[in-house]
């Protein structure tokens, strides 16, 4: 398989690959959502962004994602 082939055989074989991304950036994130909730303030929110910011960027990423993997299908 070479060039677009290729491509589209890698997109077709991880159609979950959002879900997956979604779960792990929320569990990575759990704790400091729960703190977030009981109180939300500007620092907390500073603190959780720059300690989580790959889980921050997949959260961010997401409706790039869906529409990736969805395009993909059909």
């Amino acid at each position: 398989m070479r060039g677009p082939e290729r491509i589209e055989a890698t997109r077709r074989g991880w159609p979950l690959l959002p879900v997956v991304l979604l779960v792990l950036a929320l569990v990575d994130l759990r704790v400091e959502l729960i703190l977030l909730w009981d109180h939300l303030t500007l620092t907390s929110l500073t603190a959780a962004v720059r300690s989580h910011l790959l889980a921050v960027t997949v959260l961010v990423a997401q409706p790039s994602l869906w529409h990736h993997y969805r395009r993909a299908r059909g």
